[in-house]
């Protein structure tokens, strides 16, 4: 916050802001807002080409399959993704996989993303959700 006749600052940072006084607590709240949810597109996971998820500084590898099953969650990052929409995705490289096949892809991904401090949590009767370790997106483990 600046006092009113103050230079506006200079913000190298995406994740700094700033507000001039006086102002209304709802402003305030607006702007703490908007950094929240620019920082929360910061830290969420990429997918590249050839099947490498980075998440931060950290990097790990799936095969083709689960690398488009985590492109799904990634640009869902946060909410749940239903079981039906990543089954789907599944059956475009093979129309036979059964329902046990999602489970199985879904296990092996939550084993590989570990090291990057990412988890995918089970929105019972609902689908999955990708998120940060640690973090509660509302739905049980």
């Amino acid at each position: 916050m600046i006092d009113d006749g103050t230079d506006a600052p200079v913000c190298d940072d995406v994740r700094e802001d700033w507000i001039r006084l006086p102002t209304r607590n709802e402003d305030v709240q607006a702007r703490i807002a908007a950094l929240q949810a620019r920082n929360l597109g910061d830290c969420a996971p990429q997918v590249d080409p050839n099947g490498t998820i980075r998440h931060g500084s950290r990097t790990v590898t799936v095969s083709p399959t689960e690398a488009e099953l985590v492109r799904l969650l990634t640009v869902n990052f946060g909410e749940v993704v239903p079981r039906e929409s990543l089954r789907k995705r599944l059956c475009q490289g093979n129309p036979h996989a059964s329902r046990n096949a999602l489970d199985l892809h879904i296990m092996r991904i939550r084993r590989r993303i570990t090291p990057l401090r990412l988890e995918i949590r089970t929105a019972w009767g609902r689908g999955y959700t990708l998120t940060t370790c640690g973090h509660d997106g509302g739905t049980d483990a």
